[in-house]
């Protein structure tokens, strides 16, 4: 089978129904019992299905949430799992997130990367086998999700409806093959104890906010501030910090409070460390002020157990794995009000080799010492398959087959649906020399490596569910 001139035979259908589906808006929303997740992810989900449906495939909605597409008969189910909700745009894009546009070669849109493009690209490899006539080995199932980036209510909503597959992967991350994911937990640490200042504050915190998702670094942040005295004093020391630590800010007087906003970088809350956390850095300028006493409170927790490093090292949660690297922790959103007091938002990774339970009773223990409770804690632990084991294989040789590329499957932080199977992998669709574009502004996707992830999958498709190359025993 030629699958490179196969995809390429297919390429514009396969743009125009990608161009579709970034159009749609799918940032989650007000949820309701039609659209549990908000109208944009709804709409994305019935587009896959209606594709599903307009090429003849068996299809499946489950509660408006989730749902698959499927191709072939028999026992055993092989599922590709991909998702069709994005995160929010963000500010800075050159051009709209939700209109694609083709730039030099490259497709510029919320999603390409994270994970439409992907999520077409392992659907037309199903929907080109079928097209050929081959009847399928294994029955071959898309499983679409609504609810990735945010509380994985999709997967939950299908595993308890539907069959698990036998064995997988998620076009969701990058090639060769992930093998392993580390351990995801997000709790906010949430300020309870209140301190009345004896005396009238010379500054005062009114509010304080960055941020929007758990798994984002926070690219902006606002503090709004009422300055008793010497407001001429403050702007200057602001200005001070801004030069100082080379940050990107600004500052306005309005109706006698001080506006202070910093701009930083987005990055995925995987990789904190690639990006400029723009709460954590105007929370360092807070901290030197002369506060009231719960922001003070507030701000020194921040400088003492958040900022400065992202392995954990602070919450005594650091570890590392030989295979999956280090802990990482992003404080994704941070809010504070006068009247509320504060709240943290933390994305917490961690490697094999963690005794999640114990540390976390530990930190509890710990922050409460300092006014703070650990609430809305959830997680999920660490994933792994075995390198040696024949999905594993298969698929980084038909990646191979495609890509003068000998890199080693290899463990990332993040999380995908791969770890929602027993056997699962994560498996494109970005390449070695690919720019990680995912969650941040002007995220694209080069043509051409949309086209070759395709001619992949289809080769691992067919190889699997066609050619049988994993015998059923092998499934599980």
């Amino acid at each position: 089978m030629d699958y490179k001139a196969l995809v390429e035979s297919y390429k514009d259908d396969l743009m125009e129904d990608l161009f579709g589906l970034l159009e749609i808006e799918s940032v989650k929303g007000e949820p309701s019992k039609d659209a549990p997740v908000g109208t944009g992810p709804r709409r994305a989900l019935d587009y896959m299905l209606e594709l599903g449906r307009r090429d003849g495939f068996s299809t499946l909605d489950v509660e408006n949430i989730a749902g698959h597409i499927e191709a072939g008969q028999g026992e055993k189910i092989f599922g590709i799992l991909g998702h069709v909700d994005v995160v929010p745009p963000g500010k800075g894009w050159n051009t709209d997130p939700f209109t694609p546009e083709i730039r030099n070669g490259e497709i510029v849109a919320r999603g390409v990367q994270d994970d439409k493009g992907p999520t077409i690209a392992a659907y037309y490899a199903i929907k080109i086998l079928q097209d050929q006539g081959t009847p399928f080995k294994y029955r071959t199932r898309l499983i679409i999700g609504t609810d990735e980036e945010s509380d994985w209510q999709c997967t939950e909503a299908y595993f308890k409806a539907e069959e698990m597959p036998d064995a997988g992967f998620a076009p969701d991350a990058a090639f060769p093959i992930i093998h392993g994911e580390k351990g995801i937990s997000t709790f906010n640490f949430v300020q309870k104890q209140t301190s009345l200042d004896e005396d009238e504050p010379r500054i005062e915190l009114k509010a304080l906010i960055s941020g929007e998702r758990y798994n984002m670094v926070p690219e902006d942040a606002e503090a709004k501030l009422k300055v008793q005295q010497n407001m001429s004093e403050v702007i200057q020391s602001y200005e001070d910090f801004l030069r100082e630590t080379e940050a990107e800010g600004s500052y306005e007087v309005d109706n006698g409070f001080l506006k202070l906003s910093i701009q930083g970088r987005s990055a995925h809350g995987s990789t904190p460390e690639s990006g400029v956390n723009a709460g954590l850095i105007l929370i360092q300028f807070l901290a030197r002020l002369e506060l009231d006493n719960n922001a003070r409170a507030f701000a020194e927790f921040a400088v003492d157990r958040l900022v400065g490093r992202t392995d954990g090292s602070q919450l005594d949660m650091d570890h590392s794995h030989p295979e999956m690297g280090e802990t990482s922790v992003n404080v994704g959103m941070i809010n504070y009000t006068e009247v509320d007091g504060g709240i943290f938002g933390i994305n917490l990774r961690y490697p094999e080799g963690v005794d999640f339970d114990t540390r976390m009773d530990a930190l509890k223990n710990d922050v409460s010492e300092k006014g703070f409770t650990i609430e809305d804690l959830d997680y999920q632990p660490p994933h792994y398959v075995d390198k040696e084991d024949p999905l594993v294989q298969i698929l980084t040789d038909a990646y191979r087959n495609h890509v003068d590329d000998q890199t080693e499957p290899f463990t990332i932080g993040g999380g995908t649906y791969a770890r929602t199977l027993e056997k699962g992998v994560a498996f494109g669709a970005m390449f070695k020399d690919t720019a990680d574009t995912m969650h941040q502004k002007n995220e694209r996707m080069k043509v051409e490596e949309l086209l070759k992830a395709t001619e992949i999958y289809l080769e691992a498709l067919h190889r699997i569910c066609i050619k049988g190359e994993m015998d059923e025993d092998q499934l599980l």
